[in-house]
């Protein structure tokens, strides 16, 4: 994963609603999905647009920090996938995982484990994650750091709560 650094690349609400609609076009000759299970907190936003656009009801969490605004950390599961839901869908088969970007790699394949047989998606893609997402949008270079609509102003925004992880 790169830092912050001169390679950015900012993405409007406008953009981020293109791209997932666009993405949603890609899933579409694969649907009918079992259920979307979505990566928060990032996902949460393309997983609301590729639900709607393919009018996916079942919509799960799955909630794993490793990132702050600049660097990624340790990986630690804070809420996994419902093993009744796992169980239903025979390790995921026909389920559809949404995050927004794949990086590294590294949350991309503890999802995977979690959820074997399930379809990934994401709206961006670096080269590092790229062989472990089914379908994306957009590849950007892996030096690049993707500044997303919910975390820019004219600057760095901190959260409302800030003694909450970022």
């Amino acid at each position: 994963m790169s830092a912050p650094g001169e390679k950015g690349f900012p993405v409007s609400w406008d953009q981020l609603h293109r791209d997932g609609r666009a993405l949603a076009w890609r899933l579409a000759e694969r649907a009918p999905f079992a259920g979307l299970v979505t990566i928060t907190r990032g996902g949460l936003v393309p997983a609301a647009i590729v639900a709607r656009e393919l009018g996916i009801r079942l919509i799960e969490t799955v909630s794993i920090v490793s990132y702050d605004h600049k660097a990624q950390g340790e990986m630690q599961v804070l809420k996994p996938v419902s093993p009744e839901l796992l169980e239903r869908t025979n390790g995921g088969e026909g389920l559809l995982i949404v995050d927004d970007l794949v990086d590294t790699g590294k949350t991309a394949r503890l999802v995977r484990e979690m959820i074997p047989k399930a379809h990934f998606a994401t709206v961006y893609a670096k080269p590092a994650g790229r062989p472990l997402v089914d379908t994306f949008v957009t590849e950007v270079s892996q030096d690049t750091w993707v500044y997303f609509p919910w975390d820019l102003g004219l600057q760095f925004v901190q959260p409302i709560n800030r003694s909450a992880p970022l």
